[in-house]
């Protein structure tokens, strides 16, 4: 399996993106501020940027995301904001956002480590489509992982659920009440760049 192994905080700082987004709250880079101080990008730059930007916050290569662009198409609404919708459906990202998961990248190897379940049924595929209705939990033989008791138990660390899932109080569960919208995306993003520039 193909894996993104680009340095956080360096790839960060060119996308111009905070860590934090990507669940790396501590990594900041101050190094060569005026690297930033570069003459004017291109048409074609900008919107390539902000391509790239998506696939490395939510760690989708190239070929997939040119899948979920086709999908995007044929779906009803913006094509833009339908592609953003399917990545952040994607079953790895749901972990991450449940707080199942420090950053997204550990979220999408502990989905392939199989240690979720999708209305009580094992998934270890990241790229898994959630939809509502389902319910996303942390396997049985899982949950006594240390990894997940310090990420679930009492002196876990706070984590803003989106409103289209539902948290249960139990800490090790939770339920899609609804499809993600546009304004749960978590980082800034210019959708329609991607557009224009798979539009060309």
């Amino acid at each position: 399996m193909a894996r993104n192994m680009q340095p956080i905080a360096k790839r960060c700082k060119a996308l111009g993106i905070s860590p934090a987004v990507m669940g790396y709250k501590g990594k900041e880079t101050f190094r060569n501020p005026k690297g930033q101080m570069r003459r004017k990008k291109s048409e074609y730059a900008v919107q390539y940027n902000e391509k790239q930007k998506v696939k490395f916050v939510y760690g989708i290569l190239e070929k997939q995301f040119a899948s979920y662009y086709e999908k995007a198409t044929k779906m009803q609404g913006k094509a833009g904001e339908n592609l953003l919708i399917l990545c952040e459906r994607r079953l790895d990202n749901v972990v991450f956002r449940l707080g199942f998961a420090a950053t997204r990248r550990q979220a999408r190897q502990l989905v392939s480590h199989g240690h979720f379940t999708v209305n009580g049924k094992r998934v270890d595929i990241p790229s898994y489509l959630v939809k509502p209705g389902e319910v996303i939990a942390i396997c049985e033989k899982s949950k006594t992982n240390a990894l997940f008791t310090s990420l679930t138990g009492e002196n876990s660390p706070v984590v803003l659920v989106p409103k289209w899932i539902e948290k249960a109080e139990d800490g090790i569960s939770g339920k899609i009440v609804a499809m993600p919208a546009r304004d749960d995306i978590d980082f800034e993003v210019e959708e329609h760049l991607i557009v224009e520039l798979y539009s060309k």
